[in-house]
């Protein structure tokens, strides 16, 4: 089929003269040498440059409001609506703020608190979700759109929904008659079951004739129904690698969490119960020794228990009753424990004694210890109420996280709970099982596990000696040891029930670590769980967000050895003081458990009898809000008496310390090791620490230090960092105005707080990076009012604006550099986007000033300045704002203050432009790094500054003052040269810049005036362009500036912007270019085009000023299009993909959903179609073949008379010549079929970048406005509309749906390769190319960036598609698939359809209108000819019908070809399964032959057409249904019987003729059908057909090919290429007949030397037919150029085969024609395979390596073979054929057919005994036999190749005895030899050839014999004589002949033999022949001994002598047989005997 398709494009042809005319024409048009798309534009700019565009805001103003109709009304300027400011409150976890509530705060903590609770403040575009940046089209997206589709329905994969109809079945049943009867079954049944069939629906109103108007306008309405709005919906998601636009919403601050979860404590029980036992949990990390979480502490007491301890407790909080708690893990790894410590009431005797009854008393001996335990009971009740407010410690446990994560089964998830916010772009790793196994943090995760419960049964008993952190992180260490020496203690044995499981999302009944409810909270009295504060192993960092305030106080140890005195059991109590009186502890002390939430005091637990304890403690404490000089933390340290002693007190004081928490303003943190006081401190002391020498008081170990203790902070109002404190003090004091202030050891005055405030400011980047991130949000709103606000000192301002700025650029690029694992796609901190978005706002942002108030006070206060000052003068002015200034230094308070103080507030957008402008490198570089932030700051600044001043009603260029936007152009000047420098060196950098750049102006076109960001734009693009021309790689510079078009275009009023609906308005003057227009006159009209419409659809001048984004974007597109274009494949995808994902947009947009807007919106890309038209020589070539890509527009071109310019330039028939002139007068196809030179520049697009193109087209096509399509085309040149019906016809084949099928097999591919690879695969496995040719293909296409497609360009890692990366899809996958492609292929089919239809409304008036209709025609046959849904099949008939009902001479006067062609594909249709299909095809078929009828009386044409066609269908087609196509046959009768209007006429008569011709044929192919597994008998089929239409040469010709493709796909080559043959030798004869040219072949003669079998093609005499007869070898194959296509394919054939021999024959007869055409470029590439063919045969020369084929005697005996039973035939197999492999070929293939146990093969080669044989099986013998040639005949087969090739004569032996067996002892083994003669010689038209003679005779034994002694030396000899010598060989050789052989050697041979002397006389001769062969061998064996000693090496030499002495031996036991005489020799033989030694057989055993 393509190949036909291909031909027929081939046809007409002048490659070579379109190519060169062209270019001529164009150079003569454009008066340029080379007029590339760069220069020539309608107006002049070339696209190289960006056009002025127009003033926005003035072209706006100067439109009516109303000037557009309704729903177009909105595309003209923003919504109202489009901006505004949303108050957001701040989400709060906690049910209530848990801010403080006393009034008397400072300032610096009211700011603090105040931040937590104040709204977000988000300025939101409504608009923008709309934009492709927030709602991009996604695959996911597009799976939701595309649900809901029709399913469509196409012919393959329509599996026979109508299956074979009763009437066939006797079809098969009729047996064949042998294959040399003609075809022609009896016509009469046939005829009968035509008349028996049932028609299909007719079509109704086919028959009636109707104005052709009215038809179009049916078949338009028709076309228009159901169509789906949106194309692109269809096609695939545009690239995500491309999509650089893309945002998300950041989102909004949120507290930091790690991963959670949630331990349960159950319950706890020990062997014995007898007193409470309280307990705490905690995580520790062993690698990172630290403590990773607060304590938790639990309580499982029973309430027996609890009840000892009532003296003591107060009512229990809810809050202390928990027993649940989360844990936060930031950092999870292997080495987190859970560490339970338990403790109990403090009693006498130390830890090993108070343990040893827990560890002796089981609970199973409770009865045997019951005194015991009464005993103890009673002990611990005392304790209980004596010392019930101490603890002792007392055992402890540890649980191994990470065994209870990874035991309990991780399940596969995505581990950083990030990750699950990214957005879908920045690449996301799964993690896979492998990952977890790798080493690091990554190696465990506590997010996805089983949830497990635990039973701990060991505790270790707490050591007192080894109670701090450092001891537990050993034993910890050691546990993890396998032998652990925990292990080797006794354990206290208890059972602790505990529950872990990853923490729910939101729990209920959940507490803050401060104790607040956190939502949901259902009921106040439910039992909580807690969240339990982490401190995390490593910094995290997170800006705070809310309220918090802890203190975490740690005392280590203390050491009292020295202390005189009673002090042994040691309690310290810890209290917060406000003041020093002991009234003054506030109650801020978390409690525990069991207890009151807060408590006044603490004790440590008491370590029994120990001086110098160590502690575990930790004491948590709530801050106040507040903290003054005086608040304090105090320690008491207390003896605890345990045993009740009259006189003595349960507790002694007996040593004091403090704490105080604040030093200069900054909280006081870290570890202390405190002096201890014997007494009481004194008054006033909390202002002192405890290391200052108080007079009067007494030292423990005078005054060391004895107390070790730490205080962690956990605070959001702290900073707890020198230089954050000192800032905000500062700050604070400037706003208080508060002087003089301390500050450490300075005092701060108004004089110097100036210069402090400066020196702070340059200090925040030595700040550390986790508070400075914590407080990120406290820092920038502090600079950021610093510069709007300027500080006002002794009523001065002072200008801190640069300072404030530089310091704002370090703490970003400090929190980025903290941040930069969690950065997005585009280098993004996420904390500081939300920043911009949420948090930040114009500090105490200023109301609009009062409609009074001039504007002038505002603008004053930034003072007058020039946009580009230098920075001295800028320093000059801050100093003479700062120094005293007498105007401004008035009294206070005065009405001058409040002036002062509006001069002294800026606008930040204007302060941050400024200096940004003016910046030194230092700082630039740093802001550089991070632009993004600044322009996002400047443009939330400007929106507020709008939306608060009531400004946005101003018109937009009255919005800024022009200063402002001086220094914005200044800014984006600069910006954009760092890009464009920094390109080279940091790509990184410059790619984050660019994007960074375009996000500002895109989000500026929202604010400004846009025309004012429209020449920023174009000065950029200018920046760009003169860069571009010095730039090393340009590529790069392109790529970003791509990128930056992009992501403007992303812009969501991208259609208002582009002003669309304002009328392009015509040049005022008329440019020359214009003029020139009117001399090209177009096509199809007399006057010259419209400028107006060609400037639409052009890159015109008017088009890029109007629509100014949208001719940016196709400008880049055109210039990456271009064929010299840099780094085309990369530019190619960006600028496609750009142009795809905004079409997407525009599809899946509600604004545009209405069809005169979406007209509307495509109008801004109607020049796609001329950048697309001109692209076409670079796209993919998706209809495979050779030079097919302009396939029409050359056709036109070269039809020179059409064009009229042409003639203006050059003369009609130079240019002919130019081309290479015509083939002869009489013909008028050029033969040169390579493709146009012209069109293979530059460099070629991907498959998959020209699909997306193409797909762009369509979309444009579809939506653009039909009638402004038509006019355009009425201006369009004919090659233009050549080249537009090119690009149509690509995109037909380009979108053709590929079956369900191929989905399947693509899905079995392991990776999903690119679209482009996809497409390769389903071409190679639907076979439409050869493997070779992809190879071929695929390094023409390398880039010179390797495989472009799978190249990440942005990143340094290769980027695989995620979405795509799963391999196996479900079914339903494929389903889906293959339901959007069939509606994909159906919608792009009638979009190409409704185009073409425009294109003929056009045409219509045109002189040229034949070759444009002929090319219309020709899309539209190739659309009828792909797959097609039943849908648009329906469509594509009717406007075929109309077509031809409308032009008939389109198909009857002209070319044939066009009539072949669609007869072709109509007979297709008439036999699809689908009758919709089926009735449109045969009521096209009717017609197509009314109308033949009607113009000339007869429709012979059709008819001839028609006959050929089915043949080639039938010949071709394999899943070919000809029970359908018989029903069209008789729908078409049905017509003919019913048409009244040609009733009278012979019509109906001749259709009854031809269907029942056809009819015929069908029936012959039924037969194929039945045979289609057996390639033998279809192909004797084929060649029966082919034989029977020996008198139409037309129809054989097809036959032939049919043939020749059918061996091409069953690997036969030799044979494909006889087919070839004997189809050139048909066409020569014909033409022969025709004219007699000395350089064509005489007909088939000329062909004898390729092979003799081709003399069967000559014609039979002339009377038969007459070649001039209409309709007979009328086919494009009958002409000079047909002849050299069959040759070249006869001759491509051969060398696929390997015989190159007959290449050089084939060209014999092919070169005079090419030398007579003087085609010398043909010639060169003839010879030049000729060369190739030559030295293959040189290097080929022996043969063995190519083999061409192995030959089988198969014959058939049966009744069941029917034709074949006692046929005998020889088969070619492919070489080296084992017979194990024909005999089970065919076994195999006929047990399937007859069933099993039918089929026998015959093992031997004996004759056959058909009565023998039972006649119900089938029997085949099979047997080996080689070629066979008389001794006269090998002097002329001289090569290997000679003696392969033309073979008539085979050969095969038989080995048998007298008494049956195959094998017997010498004496009697005969041999019978057999001699085959085929009908034709090897190789022919097919594989297997009727024996038609053979011949036997029979070896006697001595003549056995002889054979095998002659045949012993010729092996000898070769071994000897070979060249290289093969030692080896020889070797083997000689053994066989010398060795000592046991049986039938040669020895044994001669002793038979040679023995005695014959005596009957006959066998004399056979006995002396016998005897010299023996001669001979010996003397050969001597020869071969003497060659092999000269061979071996020294280690053979004994081996040697061996076969020496073996040969000796041989020699001397032959010598007596050798030399006896035969007495008769000499006498004369008797006659009798000279006949015995007949032909046969010395001939035969010459061998």
């Amino acid at each position: 089929m393509a190949a036909a398709e291909r031909r027929a494009f081939a046809h007409k042809i002048n490659r070579t003269v379109a190519a060169e005319v062209r270019k001529q024409v164009s150079r003569e048009r454009s008066g340029s040498p080379h007029s590339s798309r760069r220069c020539s534009s309608s107006l002049g700019v070339p696209l190289t440059e960006v056009v002025e565009p127009l003033d926005f805001e003035d072209v706006l103003l100067s439109r009516p409001p109303d000037a557009e109709p309704g729903p177009l009304r909105d595309l003209v300027e923003f919504p109202a609506d489009d901006l505004e400011l949303l108050l957001q409150p701040r989400e709060c976890r906690t049910t209530e703020p848990g801010i403080p509530k006393d009034e008397k705060l400072d300032a610096q903590v009211r700011a603090v608190v105040e931040m937590y609770i104040e709204d977000w403040v988000i300025v939101h575009r409504r608009y923008q979700y709309l934009s492709a940046a927030y709602s991009p089209v996604t695959t996911e997206t597009q799976r939701e759109r595309q649900k809901g589709l029709p399913r469509q329905v196409f012919e393959q994969d329509a599996s026979g929904d109508e299956r074979s109809c009763p009437e066939d079945s006797n079809d098969s049943q009729r047996g064949s008659g042998s294959p040399e009867d003609t075809p022609r079954s009896s016509g009469a049944s046939s005829i009968f079951d035509l008349r028996n069939l049932t028609a299909d629906s007719l079509l109704p109103s086919l028959l009636e004739r109707v104005a052709p108007e009215d038809v179009d306008r049916r078949n338009e309405t028709l076309r228009r129904q159901h169509r789906p709005p949106a194309l692109l919906t269809l096609y695939l998601a545009p690239d995500e690698d491309e999509a650089v636009e893309r945002c998300s919403r950041p989102e909004p601050p949120r507290e930091h969490f790690g991963q959670r979860i949630l331990v349960k404590c159950l319950s706890l029980k020990f062997e014995i119960e007898i007193e409470p036992i309280f307990g705490i949990l905690a995580l520790y990390d062993v690698r990172e020794k630290k403590k990773i979480s607060e304590n938790f502490y639990f309580d499982l007491n029973s309430d027996s228990m609890k009840g000892l301890l009532r003296a003591h407790g107060t009512h229990p909080a809810i809050s202390t009753l928990a027993r649940s708690a989360i844990f936060s893990v930031t950092y999870p790894s292997p080495d987190i424990f859970l560490v339970i410590k338990l403790e109990k009431v403090l009693q006498q005797g130390d830890i090993s004694e108070c343990c040893e009854p827990y560890m002796v008393m089981k609970e199973v001996d409770t009865a045997k210890n019951k005194e015991k335990l009464e005993k103890l009971r009673l002990a611990a009740e005392q304790f209980c109420t004596r010392l019930g407010r101490y603890r002792m410690p007392f055992a402890w446990t540890a649980v191994h996280l990470a065994n209870i994560v990874s035991s309990a089964g991780q399940l596969d998830r995505d581990s950083d709970s990030e990750g699950e916010r990214r957005p879908a772009w920045t690449d996301r790793r799964r993690r896979g099982p492998q990952d977890r196994a790798s080493s690091g943090d990554d190696a465990c995760s506590f997010s996805g596990f089983r949830p497990a419960t635990l039973t701990v049964t060991n505790f270790f008993k707490q050591e007192a000696e080894r109670l701090s952190d450092e001891d537990l992180f050993k034993f910890l260490a050691d546990m993890r040891r396998p032998s652990s020496l925990l292990r080797r203690l006794r354990p206290v044995t208890a059972q602790l029930k505990i529950d872990i499981s990853p923490a729910p999302e939101n729990p209920h009944f959940c507490l803050s670590p401060e104790l607040l409810h956190i939502k949901p909270y259902p009921d106040p009295r439910g039992r909580p769980t807690k969240e339990i504060l982490e401190f995390p192993a490593r910094e995290v960092y997170a800006p705070h967000t809310s309220y918090r305030n802890l203190l975490y106080v740690y005392p280590h140890s203390l050491n009292f050895s020295s202390r005189q005195g009673s002090v042994r059991n040691l309690a310290v109590r810890v209290q917060y003081m406000t003041g020093e009186d002991p009234s003054q502890a506030l109650p801020v002390i978390f409690g525990k458990s069991s207890c009151s939430e807060f408590t006044r005091e603490a004790f440590t637990p008491v370590v029994y009898h120990n001086k110098s304890p160590e502690f575990y403690e930790e004491f948590k404490l709530h801050l106040p809000a507040c903290v003054t000089e005086n608040h304090h933390l105090l320690f008491t340290f207390y003896h605890v008496s345990c045993q009740p002693r009259p006189g003595t007190a349960l507790e002694t004081p007996v040593g004091f310390t403090w704490i105080p928490l604040l030093q200069h303003g900054r909280l006081r943190t870290g570890p202390f090791c405190l002096p201890v006081s014997v007494d009481q401190p004194p008054p006033s002391y909390s202002v002192l620490t405890p290391d200052v020498a108080l007079p009067g008081m007494r030292w423990v170990d005078g005054h060391k230090g004895v107390f070790s203790v730490e205080l962690t902070a956990v605070s959001s109002v702290h900073p707890q960092d020198p230089h954050l404190d000192k800032f905000f003090t500062l700050v604070h004091v400037l706003e208080e105005g508060a002087f003089p202030f301390r500050l450490k050891d300075t005092v701060l005055s108004e004089g110097n707080v100036e210069q402090e405030l400066r020196a702070s400011l340059a200090a925040l980047r030595l700040a550390s990076p986790e508070p400075l991130v914590a407080f990120s949000h406290h820092v920038l709103d502090k600079l950021v009012r610093l510069v709007v606000r300027p500080p006002i000192i002794s009523g001065q301002i002072v200008n801190l604006g640069r300072g404030a700025f530089e310091a704002m650029a370090h703490v970003v690029s400090l929190v980025h550099r903290s941040l930069e694992a969690a950065q997005d796609a585009r280098g993004h901190c996420p904390q500081l986007a939300a920043y911009v978005h949420y948090a930040f706002r114009l500090p105490g942002t200023e109301p609009s000033l009062p409609d009074g108030a001039p504007p002038v006070t505002v603008q004053a206060a930034t003072l007058a300045r020039g946009s580009g000052r230098p920075a001295s003068l800028y320093l000059a002015r801050s100093k003479s704002i700062s120094s005293s200034n007498p105007d401004l230094a008035v009294a206070p308070g005065s009405v001058d203050d409040e002036v002062s103080r509006i001069l002294a507030s800026k606008l930040l957008h204007e302060e941050l432009a400024l200096q940004w402008v003016v910046s030194s490198s230092a700082v630039r570089e740093a802001i550089l790094q991070h632009a993004w932030f600044f322009f996002q700051l400047m443009v939330k600044s400007m929106a507020l500054h709008l939306l608060l001043g009531q400004r946005l009603d101003t018109p937009r260029k009255l919005r800024f003052p022009g200063r402002f936007l001086d220094d914005i152009t200044a800014l984006v000047g600069s910006v954009g040269l760092e890009v464009i420098t920094r390109v080279h060196k940091d790509v990184e950098l410059a790619e984050r810049l660019n994007a960074s750049l375009a996000f500002f102006l895109s989000d500026l076109l929202s604010l400004v005036d846009r025309g004012f960001v429209f020449s920023l734009v174009r000065a950029h693009y200018k920046q760009v362009a003169t860069r571009l021309q010095s730039s090393p790689n340009p590529a790069a510079l392109l790529t970003l500036r791509m990128e930056f078009t992009r992501i403007l275009c992303s812009h969501e009023h991208y259609v208002t912007l582009n002003l669309p609906c304002c009328p392009l308005s015509p040049p005022a003057s008329p440019s020359p270019s214009v003029s020139s227009t009117t001399s090209q006159s177009s096509t199809f009209s007399s006057q010259a085009p419209d400028p107006k419409v060609t400037s639409m659809f052009e890159l015109s001048g008017p088009f890029r000023q109007q629509h100014f984004l949208a001719g940016l974007l196709l400008t880049e597109l055109a210039l990456a299009l271009e064929p010299e274009a840099e780094g085309a494949f990369l530019l190619h995808k960006k600028a496609i993909s750009a142009m795809h994902s905004l079409l997407c947009g525009h599809d899946t947009d509600p604004r545009y959903a209405e069809a005169t807007v979406k007209a509307r919106v495509a109008e801004l890309y109607l020049p796609l179609l001329s950048i697309a038209r001109d692209t076409l020589p670079r796209l993919h070539d998706f209809a495979e073949g050779p030079g097919q890509r302009s396939r029409l527009a050359s056709m036109l071109d070269s039809d020179t008379e059409g064009e009229g310019d042409i003639a203006g330039t050059i003369n009609p028939s130079v240019a002919m010549a130019i081309a290479g002139g015509p083939l002869a007068p009489g013909s008028r196809a050029s033969i040169s079929q390579g493709p146009p030179t012209a069109s293979r520049a530059g460099c070629a697009l991907s498959a998959e970048s020209s699909r997306t193109l193409l797909a762009c087209v369509l979309w444009v096509l579809k939506n653009a406005e039909p009638a402004l399509l038509q006019r355009w085309a009425t201006d369009l040149t004919l090659p233009q509309l050549g080249r537009l019906l090119d690009l149509l016809y690509l995109c037909l084949a380009a979108f053709e749906y590929k079956g369900k099928k191929a989905f399947e097999r693509i899905n079995s591919l392991t990776f999903k390769k690119s679209l482009d690879m996809k497409a390769r695969l389903e071409e190679a496995i639907l076979g439409t190319i050869g493997a070779r040719q992809e190879m071929v293909r695929r390094s023409r296409e390398r880039s010179p960036f390797g495989n472009p497609e799978n190249v990440r360009w942005r990143k340094s890692v290769t980027h695989w598609k995620q979405t795509s990366d799963r391999v196996d899809k479900t079914k339903d996958e494929m389903e889906h698939e293959a339901l959007v492609e069939g509606n994909l292929a159906t919608e792009a089919s009638l979009v190409v359809l409704d185009t073409l239809e425009i294109i003929v409304q056009t045409v219509m008036l045109s002189e040229a209108r034949e070759s444009i209709l002929g090319a219309v025609l020709k899309v539209v046959l190739y659309s009828l000819g792909s797959a097609q849904s039943a849908l648009f099949l329906q469509h594509g008939l009717a406007t075929q019908r109309a077509l031809v009902s409308k032009f008939p001479e389109l198909l009857f006067e002209e070319d044939t070809e066009l009539c072949a062609d669609l007869c072709l594909r109509l007979l297709r249709h008439c036999g699809s399964r689908i009758s919709t299909i089926r009735t449109h095809a045969s009521a096209s078929l009717y017609l197509l032959m009314r109308q033949n009828f009607e113009i000339g009386h007869n429709f012979a044409r059709v008819k001839m057409q028609v006959t050929m066609s089915l043949s080639s269908l039938v010949g071709t087609t394999q899943n070919f249904s000809e029970e359908h196509l018989r029903r069209s046959l008789k729908t078409i009768l049905t017509y003919a019987e019913e048409d009244v209007g040609l009733r009278d006429s012979t019509f109906a008569e001749q259709v009854q003729d031809l269907m029942f011709n056809l009819h015929m044929i069908l029936t012959d192919t039924v037969k194929m059908k039945e045979h289609q597994e057996d390639p033998e008998m279809l192909i004797d089929l084929m060649y029966r057909i082919a034989r029977g239409y020996q008198g139409s040469p037309d129809l054989r010709l097809t036959w032939l090919q049919n043939m020749a493709g059918k061996h091409a796909e069953l690997g036969n080559h030799a044979e494909a290429a006889q087919c070839m043959v004997h189809a050139a030798a048909l066409v020569a004869e014909y033409l022969a007949l025709l004219e007699d040219h000395r350089h064509l072949p005489v007909g088939c003669v000329s062909f004898q030397n390729i092979s003799s079998n081709v003399l069967e093609e000559s014609a039979i005499s002339d009377d038969i037919l007459s070649p001039d007869e209409e309709g007979f070898c009328s086919g494009k194959h009958f002409t000079e150029l047909g002849l050299v296509g069959l040759l070249e394919q006869a001759a491509g054939y051969f060398t696929m085969g390997g015989l190159y021999e007959a290449v050089n024959e084939v060209y014999k007869n092919l070169i005079p024609i090419l030398e007579a055409h003087r085609d010398y470029k043909k010639l060169a590439a003839v010879h030049g395979k000729l060369q190739e063919a030559f030295t293959k045969i040189m290097h080929q020369s022996s043969g063995w390596e190519r083999v061409f084929g192995t030959y089988f005697r198969v014959g058939f005996y049966g009744a069941r073979f029917g034709d074949l039973d006692e046929q005998e035939f020889v088969y070619k197999e492919p070489s080296i054929t084992k017979l194990a492999e024909i005999s089970h070929r065919l076994e195999e293939f006929y047990t399937e057919r007859f069933g099993d146990d039918v089929v026998e093969i015959i093992k031997d080669s004996n004759p056959v005994d058909k009565s023998k044989l039972d006649s119900q099986k089938a029997y085949i013998q099979i047997t080996y036999v080689e070629p066979y040639f008389d001794t006269y005949e090998l002097k002329d087969r001289v090569t290997y190749f000679d003696r392969n090739y033309g073979l008539r004569t085979f050969l095969f032996c038989t080995p048998f005895t007298p008494d049956g067996r195959a094998h017997g002892e010498l004496p009697e083994q005969h041999k019978r030899k057999t001699l085959l003669s085929t009908d034709h010689a090897f190789p022919y038209i097919k594989t297997r050839i009727r024996v038609c003679h053979r011949e036997e005779t029979v070896l006697t034994p001595v003549e056995v014999a002889i054979e095998d002694m002659q045949k012993k030396t010729r092996e000898l000899a070769f071994a000897t004589e070979q060249d290289p010598p093969d030692a080896k060989m020889l070797q083997m050789v000689l053994q066989g002949s010398v060795g000592p052989t046991v049986n039938q050697g040669p020895l044994e041979v001669a002793q038979v033999f040679l023995a005695e002397i014959p005596e009957d006389p006959k066998l004399f001769r056979h006995h002396n022949k016998l005897r010299l062969c023996f001669k001979d061998f010996c003397k050969k064996c001597e020869d071969a001994l003497r060659k092999n000693k000269a061979l071996i090496g020294p280690d053979q030499k004994e081996y040697h002598r061996e076969l020496e002495r073996n040969y000796c031996r041989l020699r001397e036991a032959l010598q007596p047989l050798l030399t006896q005489r035969l007495p008769q020799l000499l006498a004369p033989t008797p006659p009798s005997l000279r006949n015995s030694l007949n032909r046969a057989s010395f001939r035969k055993a010459d061998l």
